[in-house]
């Protein structure tokens, strides 16, 4: 099924230019399909998806409860992506809500508060227990520190590694699972891998989706990226397109078109 992508998807990344990661699994079958799968990209908001996980590994442990609340400080306030940077310092937020805000829109205001919360080795942890072998954590989003450690980096097969893990229950527990791809499903930005899909709902209110994306977005100047999981029919298929070198709309077009050939390759078999 994948493999028989392999030539439409290599023209079009060769005829768009720049640089591509690309890793696929089906996770029913095993197939997969990869591109330059182990060539590290600044890693952007995706590295929010393994610091969504040791969130989670870290309430797991009884450390915190999600209901917990979290005051926002002046000092945490940063810019990019978000809404809580235009919110008032002193209101409180449940951890739960940070969570979400830091997935579905990307919040780098929420993202740094949930790295102070767990802290870099935590995260770390997270990465290592899902086989993220090439892939490394640094640094606080939108903070560049004067004496730089290193910088936060993925590979498209770490990430489809991590996103495996969650889709098979198989890190921290299956609930923690079930609620992390929850959240990856109510993500807001869609203009990526998922822009040319047909209306998942189609015209009957009730009835069961076409297809459900699991995704998280990343992006800053030329690096644009999409992973995520993809539901349809009786299969879930791990997608990991990272990119470097093209403007932003550029990218996002080719991620499109590849999104469309996955999903009417198995829509066919569905």
């Amino acid at each position: 099924m994948l493999s028989s992508l392999f030539a439409q998807i290599s023209s079009l990344i060769k005829d768009a230019g720049g640089e591509w990661g690309i890793f696929f699994e089906d996770l029913q079958t095993g197939e997969t399909l990869s591109i330059n799968e182990d060539q590290r990209f600044y890693a952007a908001s995706v590295i929010k998806i393994p610091i969504m996980t040791a969130v989670f590994a870290e309430a797991y442990a009884g450390k915190f409860a999600f209901e917990d609340k979290i005051k926002l400080r002046t000092d945490d306030l940063v810019g990019g992506a978000g809404v809580l940077q235009h919110m008032t310092p002193g209101t409180e937020f449940t951890i739960r809500d940070l969570v979400t805000l830091m997935i579905i829109q990307s919040d780098n205001t929420a993202t740094n508060m949930m790295i102070d919360l767990v802290g870099t080795e935590s995260i770390r942890n997270a990465m290592q227990k899902t086989e993220m072998k090439n892939s490394q954590f640094h640094n606080k989003l939108m903070v560049v520190p004067a004496e730089l450690e290193g910088y936060n980096e993925v590979t498209a097969k770490d990430m489809g590694s991590h996103l495996r893990y969650l889709a098979t229950g198989k890190i921290i527990s299956y609930d923690s699972c079930l609620k992390m791809v929850a959240i990856l499903k109510t993500q807001q930005h869609r203009e990526r891998i998922p822009f040319l899909l047909p209306d998942p709902d189609g015209d009957v209110i009730g009835t069961i989706p076409k297809w459900e994306f699991a995704n998280k977005t990343g992006s800053v100047t030329k690096i644009t990226h999409d992973v995520g999981i993809l539901y349809i029919g009786s299969h879930a298929v791990t997608l990991s397109i990272l990119n470097k070198g093209l403007e932003q709309k550029d990218a996002a077009n080719v991620m499109a078109q590849i999104g469309n050939l996955v999903y009417h390759a198995y829509s066919q078999k569905a």
